[in-house]
């Protein structure tokens, strides 16, 4: 079942709500190509750092669009299929937890936006960026502090890379249900902290989000790999 259609006062508000997302997009409309970037998954101990760049028509009106923390999964995932089929253009990249280990979390997601950048297909003329500027692309770059709440383009891109890492998260979970993935998406939650205490990390782990717990490798938490 999809989500009940906005009518009267409530399609008026949601539309008054979107519009006043539009204000960096207004604020820079002398751009012809205006790209929004963001991630998830910075502060997971578990998984990748995804990050998504997208380029939304400038007449492109997707209802309910926010930033992906605000928004249900079930609202996520559909809206995931609209901006995919909307968009001007679109481009997901990513860092490995053995990338982010080696590089720092920072840098790695440095690196998945300059991806996501790159898969674009196209080069936009400006980037509004979810309050970071990144190194290595050298097109004008706004960033905005909270900007998936503030930027359709943003906000959009907090969508795609949201449902991209949750998806990868819940492929884990099936090659490795003891730490349930699938439900924490590899954040330190205090029934992920216990299944690391009893298991050890699995190749997953981000070794440098681990070192203040003084875990001990368990034999067998490899063994999906």
């Amino acid at each position: 079942m999809g989500i009940k259609p906005l009518t009267g006062e409530k399609l008026e508000r949601e539309l008054a709500r979107l519009e006043a997302m539009r204000e960096y997009e207004r604020a820079y409309d002398g751009f012809s190509c205006i790209c929004g970037i963001d991630e998830a998954g910075r502060g997971p101990l578990a998984g990748p750092v995804v990050a998504a760049a997208v380029v939304l028509p400038k007449d492109c009106r997707i209802l309910y669009l926010n930033d992906s923390k605000k928004l249900s999964e079930k609202k996520r995932e559909m809206l995931y299929e609209e901006i995919l089929e909307k968009a001007a253009a679109y481009g997901v990249g990513m860092a490995s937890p053995g990338r982010i280990d080696e590089i720092n979390i920072l840098q790695a997601t440095y690196e998945a936006m300059r991806q996501a950048a790159d898969k674009l297909g196209i080069v936009p003329d400006i980037f509004l960026n979810d309050a970071v500027v990144i190194p290595g692309i050298d097109r004008k770059q706004v960033p905005i502090v909270k900007g998936d709440a503030k930027s359709v383009s943003i906000a959009a891109a907090s969508i795609l890379a949201k449902v991209t890492r949750d998806r990868m998260m819940a492929e884990y979970d099936g090659m490795y249900p003891q730490y349930g993935f699938g439900k924490h998406k590899g954040y330190g939650t205090a029934a992920h902290i216990a299944a690391l205490h009893e298991y050890g990390p699995c190749p997953i782990h981000r070794r440098t989000f681990l070192k203040n717990f003084h875990l001990e490798e368990k034999k067998g938490a490899s063994a999906s790999e």
